[in-house]
């Protein structure tokens, strides 16, 4: 339990002093629709615990990663995320919430 609040605070700290805050534009189907999602690894907070010990993810957690989906790139292509977001447990965790992993 200490290991995954250590990691769960370093995660933390390093959101908040290196913001991924982008805008993403996602055009979804042959439709018009455009969906702007600004980009910020603090809104998957939720998901740490499962995505480090494998738990399975909370409501809240797929929630986010649906929100967040766009921006899985962007945090696999930056080297202060890509550990959490690449591993086995991540990946299991977008599998439970039906969040396809990402091609970049």
């Amino acid at each position: 339990m200490k290991f995954t609040a250590v990691v769960f605070i370093v995660f933390l700290i390093g959101a908040i002093i290196f913001p991924n805050s982008i805008r993403s534009t996602v055009v979804e189907g042959s439709g018009e629709e455009v969906i702007n999602v600004t980009c910020s690894a603090t809104e998957l907070s939720s998901c740490l615990p499962a995505m480090t010990s494998g738990d399975a993810p909370s409501t809240q957690c797929c929630t986010k990663l649906k929100e967040q989906e766009s921006c899985l790139c962007s945090y696999i292509k930056n080297p202060l995320y890509s550990s959490y977001v690449s591993s086995p447990n991540a990946r299991k965790t977008l599998e439970a919430c039906t969040v396809p992993y990402p091609t970049c």
